[in-house]
C-alpha cells in the first residue's frame, strides 16, 4: 500500500468508530465524540431547533441524545449520548494548518454510515455567513478543503493525517468545495460555554473589519505583520461611543496585538461585556488609544 493510502486508512480506522450519525427531527448529520462521558460536537444546523434525538455508532449500537447547548452564530452544537459512546477523538489545532496539506473528512453522507473522503487544504481564512434570527455574523476562519462532502456530512470530522479533528465539516459551497468550522482556541472557548450553560454569551463591539497588512515602517515600530482595517462602525455601538471610525487599523485589544478576525473574536466573550477594553488604532499616521466597553449582544443582533 502506498504511502498516501496508508495515512488516509490509518485515520478511517481512529476516527470511523468516534464519527457517529445523528437524527433529530427532519435532519440529520453526523457528530464527532470528544469527551470520555459522551459529549459529542455537531453543527447547529443538524439539530436545528430539536432538543433530542437518536444517535447511531458504528459498532451498531444506537440510541437516544439530548441536545446540551446550540450556538447558530458559530454553527456549533453539543449534544450528549444516553447510550455508552466510544473512546473520544483528540481534538487538533487549526491554527497550524497549511494550504495543501492532506486532510481526511469522516461522516456519514446521504445516509451512508461511516464514509471517508480525503484531499488538501484548498484555502484558509474563508468567511462564511451563520444566522440567528434576525443576526447574520460572519465565521472567520473557516478551511476550505476539496475532500469530497455531500449531505450527511455536516458535523462530522475533519481531520489531519495523525487523527486529530481540525475541524467541523459544515457546507458545501459548490463541487469540490467544502467548509469546515476550525477546531481553535475560539471553538474551545464556545464548546466550554454550550457546556456550561447551554448557550454563549458574546459580547458586541460594533466593528466589522477586514484584514490588512501593516505599511513596513509600522511593521518594524510594532513587531506586527497585520492588522484589522476598520470597515464600518455600528452608529450607536461602543465601538462609535469610543471614537473609532472607519480606516482605522486596529492594532491591539485588550493589550494583545490583533492580527486577525480571531485575535479579536476570541476577546468578545462573556468576560469582556462590562468591561473597559483598550484598544489601539493607527490613524492618519499616528497611534491612537481608546477605551470601549462591550455590551452582551442581544436583540435584534442575537
Amino acid at each position: 500500500m502506498d504511502s498516501y493510502s496508508q495515512i488516509v486508512s490509518s485515520v478511517a480506522a481512529e476516527l470511523l468508530p468516534k464519527v457517529a450519525s445523528v437524527r433529530a427531527g427532519r435532519g440529520s448529520g453526523s457528530a464527532v465524540v470528544f469527551t470520555r462521558d459522551g459529549f459529542l460536537l455537531t453543527n447547529a444546523h443538524v439539530v436545528g431547533s430539536a432538543r433530542s434525538g437518536t444517535v447511531a455508532y458504528a459498532d451498531g449500537s444506537s440510541g437516544p441524545f439530548t441536545v446540551i447547548g446550540r450556538d447558530p452564530l458559530s454553527d456549533l452544537a453539543v449534544i450528549r449520548s444516553g447510550v455508552p459512546a466510544p473512546e473520544p477523538a483528540e481534538l487538533g489545532q487549526a491554527d497550524e494548518l497549511v494550504v495543501g496539506q492532506l486532510v481526511v473528512a469522516v461522516g456519514n453522507p446521504l445516509g451512508l454510515t461511516g464514509s471517508v473522503t480525503a484531499g488538501v487544504v484548498s484555502g484558509l481564512g474563508r468567511s462564511l455567513p451563520a444566522r440567528s434570527g434576525s443576526a447574520v455574523r460572519l465565521i472567520e476562519d473557516v478551511i476550505q478543503t476539496d475532500a469530497a462532502l455531500n449531505p450527511g456530512n455536516s458535523g462530522g470530522a475533519l481531520a489531519d493525517s495523525r487523527a486529530r479533528v481540525v475541524g467541523v465539516n459544515t457546507a458545501v459551497a459548490g463541487v469540490g468545495v467544502g467548509l469546515a468550522m476550525p477546531v481553535n482556541a475560539t471553538t474551545r472557548a464556545i464548546v466550554a460555554a454550550l457546556i456550561r450553560d447551554g448557550r454563549v454569551r458574546r459580547a458586541f463591539l460594533g466593528l466589522v473589519t477586514s484584514p490588512a497588512p501593516l505599511p513596513e515602517a509600522l511593521r518594524r515600530r510594532t513587531g506586527q505583520d497585520g492588522a484589522l482595517r476598520v470597515v464600518e462602525v455600528i452608529a450607536g455601538s461602543p465601538a462609535g461611543r469610543a471614537g473609532l471610525r472607519a480606516g482605522d487599523l486596529v492594532l491591539s485589544a485588550g493589550r494583545n496585538p490583533v492580527g486577525d478576525a480571531q485575535s479579536l473574536q476570541r476577546l468578545m466573550f462573556a468576560d469582556a461585556i462590562g468591561r473597559p477594553l483598550p484598544i489601539t488604532v493607527y490613524r492618519n499616521g499616528a497611534l491612537v488609544d481608546v477605551i470601549a466597553e462591550p455590551v452582551e449582544l442581544s436583540g435584534p443582533e442575537a
